[in-house]
């Protein structure tokens, strides 16, 4: 009895640091889900204006072709291994493997010009679960890294970019919680941005569904948006997605949540959770999963469920969020 004591107190401390920390800034415009005009370049921590580079939406196209297939078995994830491998390699970065008991992580650097070796993490899960091709669960998000690898490669920012992709998240998050307990100077890395389901949409009344502990009502019915959750700790990272917000672009939902007590387990199901248990800054990007995709851990989750426009314009918003990060933005 007394454990369930304790379990029912974490959760509503939890439940509470929701209702404090939920971004009104952002809910006021859900009513109406007009995309906030933002200027571009952005101006952020000095006078070199900040440009957002353009996607190329047929080289997403092509890695989501590419990728979406089982990666499940060992053999299948080595296919996308080394289909990553020489992706990074051709655009010109040295990717590096980290071995752990049950996978395989792919990370490499590109240097910025902070003395101080300041980093940006880009990370994404590039495993599926058994039998599912895994077409937006998680090759719309490899993709998306792929593609920041190649437009970032030649920039020069000030901090670095640091480009993960994790093996064996299906399994329970394995890869993400083996990378963060490797992690060498840890107080170096300024926040990790972690991608998981980007490219779904649904318009029908009632096709997005929501977490039933949200403090707030629920802006809509409707699967439109792109949703941002960070820890409270860091608003950097998710105030970087609001200021790289276009017309044209999808809508941002963005929530910080604490990460102190417990956790309700819809907050913390992919890769970003390692880096809170660590006290480490990070986000999750994603489309809500199995709160909008029907095909979520399915056979049907295959490139004919994208909508590619959403796709596009979802890693525009991750690139444009980055680019922010890489300069200082919002710290």
């Amino acid at each position: 009895m007394k454990r369930q004591w304790i379990t029912l107190l974490l959760f509503l401390i939890t439940l509470l640091g929701i209702l404090l920390s939920w971004n009104w800034r952002h809910v006021q415009h859900f009513p109406q889900m007009i995309p906030a005009s933002y200027p571009q370049p952005v101006e952020v921590f000095s006078d070199t204006p900040i440009s957002f580079p353009p996607v190329n939406a047929d080289r997403l196209l092509s890695d989501l072709k590419n990728l979406s297939f089982p990666r499940s078995a060992e053999a299948d994830r080595q296919l996308a291994r080394r289909y990553i491998l020489e992706q990074l390699e051709a655009a010109g970065w040295k990717p590096q493997m980290q071995r752990f008991e049950n996978g395989i992580n792919i990370y490499a650097d590109r240097p910025g010009t902070d003395p101080n070796g300041s980093v940006i993490l880009l990370g994404a899960h590039y495993d599926s679960v058994e039998s599912s091709p895994g077409a937006d669960d998680n090759a719309t998000a490899v993709a998306t890294t792929l593609e920041a690898a190649r437009l970032f490669q030649k920039e020069q920012t000030l901090r670095t970019l640091r480009v993960v992709f994790f093996d064996a998240e299906e399994k329970g998050l394995l890869g993400s919680i083996a990378y963060v307990e490797q992690l060498e100077e840890p107080a170096k890395l300024q926040g990790a941005v972690i991608m998981d389901m980007l490219g779904y949409r649904c318009n029908e009344p009632g096709c997005q569904t929501y977490p039933s502990v949200l403090p707030v009502k629920p802006p809509n019915d409707r699967g439109n948006f792109l949703a941002v959750i960070g820890d409270q700790g860091h608003p950097a990272l998710t105030d970087s997605f609001t200021d790289a917000n276009q017309p044209g672009l999808p809508q941002i939902l963005s929530l910080s949540i604490p990460t102190f007590g417990g956790f309700t387990p819809d907050l913390v199901r992919s890769d970003h959770a390692p880096f809170w248990r660590a006290g480490i800054g990070a986000v999750l990007v994603t489309d809500t999963a199995n709160f909008r995709n029907p095909h979520y851990h399915q056979p049907t989750d295959t490139i004919d469920t994208i909508d590619r426009s959403f796709f596009s314009g979802s890693a525009q918003t991750v690139i444009n969020a980055i680019a922010i990060l890489l300069q200082g933005g919002t710290s």
